[in-house]
């Protein structure tokens, strides 16, 4: 049978790629916007969190308008936005300018995560959940990657102000693209007939059964499975944006290293964490059928995974450049396989398909309360301290918490009471209309 929803693979691996290589610019960027309007470290903290302030408000929100619009007309108008926001930033004249920037810059990527919790519901087989959000998810790691080394080069070469345009660009060709080309697989012309009655199958594996109703926020939020994946998203992401924001200043002011050496240190931890999250989301799905997966399974690997991570605990005590390397690639890889693994949970233990988006928004939002203080708390400890070795510490414990929580709470249905399936259901396969009797 044809793979074509391999397409939608690419393109929502290309949006995270996009949205996390606009977030990095920044830290990249860093040591020369510092020097230019001299900014302290908890001034930049504090710059490095404003993306998030207005990011976590508007989460929930904005998947409650994916469930109600889609996720091709939210989804572009937020990378729109963002986009729009990142050439602002080449703009700003002072700390001011580039807060704003980053505030509206922030409001546009709310809509990425929803609409991929949506877009998991409508177009990916069960079979490929973990897989899809690992290789979703990888983007996130993949664009500091290649971020840490082109985005070097360019603010060498060019300026900081040059490359924020170049991210923007960037952005804006990602959105002709989903315009053309992203449609519901019911309406996805370039969709084989076969390929569109397996997704359409194995999206509703009931035909006959009613459709479970909507939930409202409160019912989602009264459940321990949705509130236990909030505080592991947190706990992940917190180390995430840790990394995100302040490696590279790590390396250049701790360990010394010029910028170019820096943006190719950082590219090797996250280019490891791409593979590994891929991996693990490959043998998430391959030893899950669907009633294991219902019953939420898929949290051992997801504990298994923030375990893996702790080994940040252990970089304080090492001056070895490639083990510290080695330690931040494993704690990537753990966070990134969790993050990836919390967004096909959430796809996993939702009854209803019309709670995709509000649910994924609450579980992101569970994440980036605890992301916005990352670069706040780091700055502090960094200049009380002069070393990220508190910092380290900090993240550490954090993701064995994380594990935990994922472990002992996420093992039961969130929202609405589920029509009963069958323990051991295959794939229905739905015949397109033209076919049927």
């Amino acid at each position: 049978m044809p793979r074509r929803r391999i397409w939608i693979y690419v393109l929502m691996f290309a949006l995270a790629t996009i949205n996390y290589v606009d977030r990095v610019v920044l830290s990249v960027s860093a040591t020369s916007i510092t020097r230019e309007f001299g900014i302290t470290p908890v001034e930049l903290g504090y710059l490095f969190s404003s993306f998030l302030w207005l990011y976590v408000v508007c989460l929930v929100p904005m998947g409650m308008l994916v469930d109600r619009f889609g996720a091709r007309v939210v989804n572009a108008a937020g990378i729109g936005l963002w986009s729009a926001a990142t050439a602002l930033t080449a703009l700003a004249s002072g700390l001011g300018g580039l807060i704003v920037a980053r505030i509206a810059m922030g409001i546009g990527e709310s809509t990425t995560y929803p609409a991929a919790g949506r877009v998991i519901r409508e177009w990916i087989p069960r079979s490929e959940r973990a897989l899809f959000a690992a290789i979703f998810n990888a983007g996130a790691y993949f664009g500091p990657a290649i971020g840490g080394i082109a985005l070097a080069w360019l603010v060498e070469a060019a300026g900081w102000r040059a490359a924020f345009l170049a991210c923007a660009a960037a952005g804006f060709v990602w959105l002709a693209a989903w315009l053309v080309w992203y449609r519901r697989p019911e309406k996805a012309g370039w969709l084989d007939p076969r390929e569109r009655g397996l997704i359409l199958g194995e999206r509703e594996p009931d035909a006959a059964a009613p459709a479970a109703a909507p939930s409202s926020l409160g019912r989602l939020l009264a459940s321990r499975a949705m509130l236990g994946l909030m505080l592991t998203q947190g706990c992940a992401v917190y180390t995430q944006y840790l990394f995100l924001t302040w490696l590279p200043n790590y390396f250049q002011t701790e360990r010394g290293m010029p910028m170019l050496k820096s943006g190719a240190m950082m590219a090797i931890p996250y280019l490891g964490a791409v593979i590994l999250t891929t991996l693990v989301g490959r043998f998430s799905d391959a030893r899950l059928d669907a009633a294991a997966a219902a019953s939420g399974e898929r949290r051992r690997v997801a504990a298994f995974a923030m375990l893996a991570g702790a080994v940040i605990l252990l970089a304080p005590v090492t001056s070895s450049v490639p083990l510290v390397l080695l330690l931040i690639m494993v704690a990537l890889g753990g966070v990134a396989s969790t993050v990836a693994l919390n967004i096909a949970l959430v796809g996993d233990l939702i009854t209803s398909s019309a709670d995709a988006g509000r649910a994924t928004g609450l579980l992101i939002l569970g994440g980036n309360v605890f992301g916005i203080l990352a670069p706040i708390v780091t700055g502090y400890v960094v200049q009380a301290t002069g070393s990220f070795d508190a910092a380290f510490l900090v993240a550490g414990g954090l993701l064995l918490i994380g594990a935990a929580s994922v472990f002992l709470l996420a093992r039961h249905p969130i929202g609405a009471t589920a029509p009963s399936l069958p323990a051991n259901p295959g794939p229905v396969h739905v015949l397109p209309a033209a076919e049927r009797p």
